[in-house]
Order: C-alpha cells, then sequence, then structure tokens
C-alpha cells in the first residue's frame, strides 16, 4: 500500500516514520509530477494551513488533489490538515480544499502555549494519547459525517467516507492506532 504524504511544510516526516512501521511505503508529495505517481491514500500533516495552502496553489497540486479527494482517494489530515480539508472554518473566510462537511475552528485553543496532551476516547478504538498544537477543533459536522473523538465537549475527530480527520497529531506518540485506523480505510477502497 503506497500512501502520499503532503512534504510541502509542517510534521510529514513524522507521519512517514509511522506509516512505514505500519508497513505501508510513504513517499513525499513535493510538486505537480509526484501526483503523477500511482498512491492509495494521502497525509496532509499538521503545521501552518496557511502557509500550505499557498503553496497548494503555487505548486499546481491544489486542483489535482481537490480532485483526487473528491474521486474518493482515501485523505488523513492532522491539525492544519483538517482546516485544509474543512468545508468552512468559523473565525476565518479563507477556506481551503473544502472537500470535508465539517467547520472548524482555527488556533482553537490559542497560542504555542495553550497547547496539551491528554488520553481519550476514539471510536472503535478505544483510549489514546492526543497531542495538541495550536490546535484546530471542529464546532459541527454535516451530513453523513460521523464524530469519532471528543475532547472536552469539543469534537476533536471526524470521519465522513474516506476523509479522517484530527485536531491532534497521532504522529507525535507511539501509539499507531489512528494510522492503523486510516490504513483500514485505504484498504476498503483497494
Amino acid at each position: 500500500m503506497r500512501i502520499g504524504v503532503l512534504a510541502l511544510q509542517g510534521a510529514f516526516i513524522e507521519h512517514e516514520k509511522m506509516l512505514a512501521a505500519l508497513g505501508a511505503e510513504p513517499f513525499e508529495i513535493r510538486q505537480e509530477k509526484d501526483i503523477d505517481k500511482a498512491f492509495d491514500g494521502l497525509i496532509v500533516p499538521g503545521g501552518e494551513s496557511t502557509v500550505q495552502g499557498k503553496l497548494l496553489h503555487e505548486l499546481n497540486l491544489f486542483n489535482r488533489i481537490r480532485d483526487l479527494i473528491l474521486s474518493g482517494l482515501p485523505v488523513f489530515g492532522t491539525c492544519a490538515g483538517l482546516i485544509l480539508l474543512a468545508r468552512e472554518l468559523e473565525n476565518d473566510k479563507q477556506t481551503h480544499l473544502a472537500t470535508m462537511d465539517i467547520t472548524a475552528v482555527r488556533n482553537a485553543y490559542g497560542r504555542q502555549l495553550g497547547s496539551f496532551y491528554t488520553v481519550e476516547k476514539f471510536r472503535d478504538i478505544g483510549e489514546i494519547p492526543m497531542t495538541f498544537i495550536r490546535a484546530p477543533y471542529i464546532s459541527s459536522v454535516h451530513n453523513d459525517t460521523e464524530i469519532l473523538a471528543l475532547v472536552d465537549g469539543k469534537i476533536v475527530a471526524a470521519r465522513q467516507g474516506n476523509q479522517l480527520v484530527t485536531a491532534f497529531h497521532p504522529e507525535l506518540s507511539d501509539d499507531t492506532s489512528v494510522h492503523r485506523y486510516f490504513l483500514d480505510i485505504v484498504k476498503n477502497t483497494l
């Protein structure tokens, strides 16, 4: 199973290591020609959503990636990736890929000092570690989007079809369960 990892900015190397540990073959998507390679799923990592959104356009990746996701390519967005996939942002008019029926709140937990770690339930997995770094949260889900995890009453993980998002960074722990969950989504599309 080959998984593309958007490697424009942010925590992409940590995702690659986790995918490799689970037996998947990660490869970096940095430029338009990388999209031409065959791959079964995509990870959009945390980082700076504004920078990543701008680079998607400048590098002619935006439309092709958006079309692939809308055509059913499994995608997993963490933190900034959640923001890039959100159809609506509560505190920003600028949306990006906008493929998932969620409304998100950017930097919902404040600045870097508002970062935190907790252990909470993730539906179908159980309790897992969650690291939040200047994280968003999901204020509402729409249509067939499912809520997968809550922290203090706020939605921090959701799924809509082949799209999975987390407000936290599962790649920053030793727990591989969320990445396994994503790889199961990918396997079910093959």
